[in-house]
């Protein structure tokens, strides 16, 4: 299985021909889902979800499907019937070879006034039982092994110390650092000392459009 970081929260992984994109949004490269046969997307805030990077997707392959919480559904089931699927926490499925397992409910808390929107993670299984966690907003704790965690590394929700006792709960293999775009130069060896001297996992970054096998 292929890893490649796009820019924030933004990956693609690739298996056997086929090519899965989990959160483009309007951070990401405006071509981040072009090629894609299957597109995941956790929740509805504009740095995940991006709607004219979802349509330029579906559009340039009339094969790809789309999986997603109902609140993304319902802005584009109406556009592309039967390509667009809603799904929940507890569900499962298969996206472009890839069989996905749904996490969690609610976005991490902003602030105690802003009311909390529905956020899920996807747990993609690869080859030989590998398997890639992509939490979008939430800090969720899959119930099965997580070898790769996709790793929100830096938010307005969060703060250093749940970062690394999350990547502690989890207890993967290794994290690769998401949800960076916020994250300057001058900050990431900060947070590449603590966090992969106190988490526990190998702690990764990848540039944007940078690849690794996993």
């Amino acid at each position: 299985m292929k890893l490649t970081k796009k820019s924030h929260s933004c990956v693609r992984l690739e298996k056997d021909g086929q090519t899965l994109v989990i959160d483009p949004g309007g951070f990401s490269e405006e071509d981040a889902t072009l090629g894609a046969d299957a597109i995941l997307v956790t929740h509805e805030h504009p740095d995940h979800f991006d709607e004219e990077r979802l349509r330029a997707g579906l559009e340039s392959n009339p094969g790809a499907q789309i999986w997603t919480l109902k609140s993304v559904a319902e802005q584009l089931a109406a556009a592309f019937p039967g390509r667009v699927h809603t799904v929940g926490h507890g569900d499962t499925f298969t996206a472009a070879g890839f069989d996905v397992q749904v996490h969690g409910e609610l976005h991490a808390v902003i602030h105690p006034d802003i009311p909390r929107i529905t956020n899920v993670g996807y747990l993609v299984k690869g080859a030989e039982g590998g398997t890639v966690f992509h939490p979008g907003d939430a800090l969720t704790v899959p119930d099965q092994p997580v070898e790769t965690l996709m790793l929100p590394v830096m938010a307005p929700w969060s703060k250093i110390s749940e970062v690394i006792d999350y990547v502690r709960e989890v207890k993967p293999r290794r994290a690769y650092d998401i949800h960076d775009a916020l994250l300057t130069d001058l900050a990431r060896p900060i947070y590449d000392r603590q966090i992969g001297g106190l988490g526990g996992a190998e702690h990764l970054r990848l540039a944007p459009g940078a690849s690794a096998q996993l």
